[in-house]
């Protein structure tokens, strides 16, 4: 995970976490970064210094060490940190919803979905609403046999 202080067209400084360099670039691009004070898209990396650890200093000294005294608090609140965009939550709400939706009115058929689909588009089943999983073979043949269907997105959180 990398960590970029950002900033956008209005000067709004936030910091956010992205897996990659190329996942901020695609995200960016895709307009899911926004500012979190303006909901501006237009968004560029700030320039941050390294946080690098120094190995040439050799073990850490075990004699007394000075205290020093702990800074003063901050007294202005830290900079909001959008881990996600208004539109990436939309979504997400969305995918779920639609994942609640077919639960509740369709039939989960697990991995016998291809043979159930093509059944019920054969009239040797009774025609519903199902749902289960399917191969990317299985789907291939059932767009050739020209069986209606639709994949459904992953739920939210449900791959990490």
């Amino acid at each position: 995970m990398i960590r970029y202080a950002l900033i956008c067209d209005s000067a709004h400084e936030f910091e956010s976490w992205f897996a990659s360099s190329a996942s901020f670039e695609d995200q960016t691009k895709r307009g899911f970064v926004t500012c979190p004070v303006c909901n501006s898209a237009k968004i560029e990396r700030a320039i941050m210094a390294p946080n690098v650890a120094r190995t040439d200093l050799g073990p850490k000294a075990t004699g007394p060490v000075a205290e020093t005294p702990a800074p003063a608090a901050a007294t202005s609140a830290p900079a909001p940190v959008a881990l996600m965009s208004e539109k990436e939550q939309a979504f997400r709400e969305m995918v779920t919803a639609l994942h609640r939706h077919v639960s509740e009115n369709a039939e989960h058929v697990g991995k016998r979905f291809a043979d159930e689909a093509l059944k019920i588009h054969h009239g040797e089943a009774e025609e519903r609403a199902i749902y289960g999983e399917a191969t990317p073979d299985d789907a291939r043949m059932l767009h050739e046999e020209g069986v209606d269907f639709l994949p459904l997105p992953r739920l939210p959180g449900s791959g990490n």
